[in-house]
């Protein structure tokens, strides 16, 4: 009889193909025997990923349709996934909107939230379950906003507790369309069911490494154990004392590596092969394509770099994002929700890059790729006084801290200091400015902009001499040039109204092949 059964079950496993992935809630023998779907899973957990869609991903009922049938696809291909979702398209700008209208304004309107969230449940006909936790959560909402319209006051713990509805909604969401159009056994889950906890401010929260243990016996638990997938929110959190708080925008990206590292400490460190972070674009950009359309995709990118993109302008991933993952050395893949098929871009260290690179037969580039900041404010500090006496420096950095200024670039010599202030820290006071006129001359200009360069700067000799002989052909002049403590950028400052030409002279110089050189400039230049 016993033999009668294996046979039973080797036939309809063969008429089925083999068993692969966390889709075995779908696909289990003929026995019922959940030993050989475990270890099909355990056998695939190199294909275990954690997939990260952004609101642009999903700003409708078609597009949240289009996304769980891609993880379907990529469910059919073997991959075990671990979702973690940003709310709908401009769900949390709305919410915002809407907090500071019922501040100001007395009034509570989430009329356009309400029909976006229903409108998508009834297109993608959910059943009546979703649809009462969705609308549970448009009552909390609204209700909230009544209270803040009422005692007319919006606090950062409660603008925190306001958007992270965005979130919870869309988690529902789509988990119930992986149940009921793909019959994928998804879990909704706000991240701190998985242990997930903050320290820090409100809208800027941090996540709290102590938690990484509980997380990984939860999420080892869901995907290993139950063959589920968590469709985790992004971008929330809650602190040691339970209070909901936000990681600061794009928050969700760094919600995903810090899945993805949260085995770092593990046996298992490697339970998760990478982290896939979904956009709209074909992954990073070797510049910014609103300003350049002519901007291509670069396949490969460490952490540094893709740190220093992030925060010296570029759009694509949260600037905090790749520390959880360089620090357990978890790759980072950024895809084109929009075009699957694509590549994308490979963040790795060093060696991983190296590898991957060797592995396409493709040589590292001078330049991977450029991006600027703009209208910051580059301030020049100089005094003799500087001359070999000690603590000079740290007397005007406390004075810029003291202001509450944040500094970006700095270059010193031995009587001056240049560095540019970040637009969004605001200007130095006039306190601040008449403190350093007590020591040093002080002249601030105004209205210029970074250009950082993306490149191994033990080639520095190499790149500057094409960049400067770039932009001395074309008239553009530098202010101030820094290369410093990190290995990968090298920035330039200038005026702001020059910005966007020398992006583009440089960029076609280096990527198009068509470098708008001057040969008497470049004669000149030889003769000097």
């Amino acid at each position: 009889m016993w033999r009668l059964k294996i046979l039973l079950v080797g036939v309809a496993s063969a008429l089925r193909g083999p068993v692969t992935s966390i889709r075995t809630n779908r696909v289990l023998n003929a026995a019922g025997d959940w030993a050989e779907a475990r270890a099909a899973a355990a056998a695939a957990s190199k294909n275990r990923v954690v997939m990260k869609f952004g609101g642009s991903s999903v700003p409708n009922a078609e597009r949240i349709e289009h996304v769980a049938k891609l993880i379907a696809d990529r469910m059919d291909e073997g991959i075990v996934p671990t979702i973690v979702l940003s709310a709908m398209g401009k769900t949390t700008n709305e919410i915002e909107a809407a907090g500071r209208q019922a501040l100001a304004e007395g009034r509570v309107r989430i009329d356009h939230l309400r029909a976006l969230h229903l409108e998508t449940l009834d297109a993608l006909a959910l059943p009546a379950s979703c649809g009462y936790e969705v609308r549970a959560l448009l009552r909390e909402l609204e209700s909230l906003l009544d209270g803040v319209s009422m005692v007319r006051e919006l606090t950062p713990r409660t603008k925190d507790l306001l958007v992270s509805y965005g979130e919870r909604m869309s988690s529902r969401i789509l988990a119930a369309q992986l149940v009921e159009a793909h019959g994928i056994k998804a879990v909704p889950c706000e991240s701190w069911k998985l242990g997930l906890r903050t320290t820090g401010a409100f809208g800027e929260a941090t996540v709290d490494e102590g938690c990484y243990p509980d997380m990984a016996k939860c999420l080892r638990s869901m995907v290993r154990d139950r063959d589920e997938v968590p469709v985790v929110t992004g971008y929330i959190g809650k602190d040691a004392e339970g209070r909901v708080t936000t990681l600061g925008r794009g928050g969700s990206d760094l919600t995903a590596t810090v899945l993805g590292a949260c085995f770092r400490h593990e046996p298992e460190r490697d339970f998760y092969a990478e982290v896939q972070v979904w956009k709209d674009v074909d992954g990073m950009m070797s510049a910014d394509p609103r300003v350049i359309p002519e901007a291509v995709p670069v396949p490969y990118v460490t952490y540094e770099e893709a740190a220093e993109l992030a925060y010296f302008g570029a759009q694509v991933l949260h600037p905090i994002s790749m520390l959880p993952a360089s620090k357990a050395c978890v790759p980072v893949r950024v895809k084109n929700s929009y075009n699957p098929a694509h590549e994308g871009t490979l963040i790795g260290d060093e060696a991983t890059i190296a590898a991957a690179r060797r592995k396409a037969g493709a040589e590292a580039p001078l330049l991977t790729a450029l991006t600027s900041k703009r209208s910051v404010t580059l301030v020049d500090v100089s005094s003799t006084r500087m001359l070999g006496q000690a603590g000079f420096l740290k007397r005007i950095f406390d004075v810029f801290e003291a202001d509450g200024v944040s500094v970006d670039v700095v270059a010193t010599s031995e009587v001056s200091v240049s560095l540019t202030l970040e637009r969004k820290g605001g200007d130095l006071s006039r306190d601040g400015r008449a403190q350093l006129e007590e020591i040093a001359y002080v002249d601030v200009k105004r209205d210029r902009a970074i250009v950082s360069f993306i490149a191994d700067v033990t080639r520095s000799t190499e790149l500057l001499a094409k960049v400067f002989m770039v932009l001395f052909s074309n008239g553009i002049a530098v202010e101030m040039l820094s290369q410093g403590a990190s290995k990968v950028n090298i920035s330039l400052v200038l005026l702001d109204a020059d910005a966007d030409r020398a992006l583009k002279l440089i960029h076609d110089c280096f990527f198009m092949d068509k470098c708008n050189i001057d040969k008497a400039a470049a004669e000149q230049v030889k003769a000097r």
